[in-house]
């Protein structure tokens, strides 16, 4: 039997903090597909102090789970149990050292983009990936021949024990749109090292990348970006030697503009899932598995999940 969530019961057991925790806040108010239940307890922590003492002294049987931007997330309708965790505006500063850049895991990874480019430091890439650079090492983000991989020196984590530990790119084992950082640990800070080049060559990159992408994706609907990754045989950035992509497996099924109850395939990229507006996040979740048996069944090949999803299902 699924325990019922009961925010105010658990604030009671938990460390005091500087921050400050809420108990019960709705998620589908903040994660971009606009669904899901509510995070028992919803910690934002005031700085890193307060987040590694606030672990240190967490009793070990709560859960803990930390959020980025909320791009890449489906939570599930019976909401997400134990400690939610979302850094706030104390952890997006970005700062510049000669070629290194260091931001707060919280840093928007467009604006982590925009602001390297007025130094002549190339991270175009990270433009058009919508969240944080937090969530971009967890998911070794990338798009157009780049990912985060490439340009990764070192990231500063706060372990589920409270420990303060800096990870480098041996630590974390990156590989095609994953990373493998501790279990319940949290980025709070990351350090990059771009090529430098050009600074109006790289903005004009960027211009042109978020031209195709507005062409290309339905960046204005209620989304968390592309659903599945593509299929196997691929390098850490980009699909090599497949002869199709995720949306053209999904185009091949004929599920394009496809909908169960309030969640539909975009009409214009078929790896976006949208909500209309009604969407539960069990729609969504129900459309993607639809949408990987379809493919199997035509193709015979399985669609991983790159949307990543959480919390408790409650079937409609």
């Amino acid at each position: 039997m699924i325990r019922k969530l009961d925010g105010h019961q658990l604030i009671a057991r938990l460390p005091t903090v500087a921050g400050k925790l809420t108990p019960e806040k709705l998620m589908e108010k903040i994660t971009w597909m606009r669904v899901g239940g509510p995070a028992e307890v919803f910690f934002q922590p005031a700085d890193i102090n307060d987040l590694s003492q606030f672990l240190y002294n967490l009793p070990s049987e709560i859960d803990v789970l930390t959020i980025g931007a909320c791009s890449n997330l489906i939570v599930r309708d019976g909401g997400i149990k134990g400690v939610v965790i979302k850094l706030g505006k104390a952890f997006s500063d970005i700062s510049f050292d000669g070629n290194f850049v260091s931001v707060g895991a919280a840093a928007l990874d467009s604006k982590i983009a925009e602001k390297s480019a007025e130094h002549g430091l190339d991270l175009s890439f990270l433009r058009t990936i919508p969240g944080s650079i937090g969530g971009a090492v967890k998911m070794n983000a990338g798009c157009y021949g780049s990912c985060l991989a490439d340009v990764f020196q070192s990231a500063d984590v706060v372990l589920r024990s409270g420990e303060l530990k800096t990870l480098h790119s041996q630590d974390l084992g990156f590989s095609y749109r994953s990373a493998a950082l501790p279990s319940e640990s949290t980025v709070v800070r990351v350090k990059l090292k771009p090529k430098r080049k050009n600074a109006e060559k790289i903005i004009s990159r960027m211009r042109l990348n978020q031209s195709k992408r507005l062409n290309t994706q339905p960046v204005k609907e209620r989304t968390c970006g592309s659903t599945f990754r593509n299929p196997l045989n691929t390098s850490l950035s980009t699909l090599t030697n497949s002869p199709e992509k995720a949306w053209e497996l999904i185009d091949g099924a004929n599920l394009r503009g496809y909908t169960i109850g309030g969640a539909m395939v975009s009409k214009l990229h078929s790896n976006f899932l949208i909500n209309t507006g009604s969407a539960k996040a069990n729609d969504v979740e129900r459309l993607g598995e639809f949408i990987q048996e379809k493919v199997m069944e035509k193709s015979g090949v399985k669609l991983d999940w790159e949307v990543k999803r959480v919390g408790i299902r409650v079937d409609n």
